[in-house]
């Protein structure tokens, strides 16, 4: 019987300490993690290693987590990977982002600090 290959979660954050707790707390539930500190680094990392599923900050410099999931959706290798909004940003932005044509919205927001439960119960309904 051979083990199932852990399902992979990439995290693009540019504050070192919420890379640092997703990154501890994923690993602690049995997933693979790559992490990246903004979206040209997430990006590339997401073309090369198909990751099953992306948490994605807004607010980053050099490349927005806007700029990183228009990229993600157009991209035939990237746009059907579940991509987490995980931000400090308010509801209106998810309403613009709910509303833009060009994109699909993401599969879930989560408002810093996030609920560790919440987002775990949402990545397991996700990708397992």
């Amino acid at each position: 019987m051979t083990a199932e290959k852990a399902k992979t979660i990439l995290i693009v954050d540019d504050e070192p300490d919420v890379v640092t707790y997703l990154s501890s707390y994923f690993a602690d539930q049995g997933y693979a993690v790559l992490t990246a500190k903004n979206g040209h680094e997430g990006f590339d990392l997401a073309k090369s290693k198909r990751p099953d599923l992306i948490t994605l900050d807004i607010t980053m410099p050099e490349e927005s987590g806007v700029r990183m999931f228009r990229n993600l959706q157009e991209n035939d290798a990237t746009k059907n990977i579940p991509v987490v909004m995980i931000t400090g940003i308010t509801k209106d932005f998810k309403g613009f982002i709910e509303h833009r044509k060009v994109v699909r919205p993401p599969e879930a927001y989560f408002e810093k600090p996030v609920d560790k439960d919440e987002l775990l119960a949402k990545v397991r309904e996700l990708i397992g």
